[in-house]
């Protein structure tokens, strides 16, 4: 595919904005949960994660070596484990407590997904010597 870095830099991009986006609002309590503000609650800071593998993404997705689309494909998959996590955790129902469900924790998810499938269809030409090519070279 000929944009497929492209579209996953642009989706890595959009998993960053997302982290700062809210992700849930739980009305009984009146708080407004982010990936980097989780005020009163046990969940940490998940969007640190999803911003250092984002980060990395971006960075794999600009390189063209081989090495580099394979370490991209392990990021990207993490990433979307990662997100697959939040959304549960963040959108489960506690005490007969359902929390609203914001864009922010749609665009994680979705944007991981994007980003691993980005990584199925790199732009990257690779040359195969023949037998005889290599013989002259050493």
């Amino acid at each position: 595919m000929r944009y497929s870095s492209l579209i996953g830099v642009l989706a890595a991009i959009a998993v960053l904005a997302a982290s700062f986006m809210p992700w849930v609002q739980i009305e009984s309590a009146h708080k407004v949960l982010t990936g980097m503000d989780a005020q009163g609650t046990n969940f940490g800071r998940p969007g640190q994660l999803h911003i250092l593998l984002s980060a990395i993404a971006i960075a794999m997705f600009c390189i063209p070596r081989i090495w580099a689309k394979r370490v991209n494909w392990f990021v990207c998959a993490f990433g979307l484990a990662w997100g697959f996590r939040n959304f549960i955790i963040y959108a489960r129902c506690e005490m007969d407590t359902c929390p609203v469900r914001k864009l922010g924790l749609y665009i994680i998810l979705f944007g991981s997904i994007i980003m691993l499938l980005a990584t199925f269809f790199p732009n990257l030409k690779i040359t195969q010597e023949s037998p005889d090519q290599s013989k002259a070279k050493g």
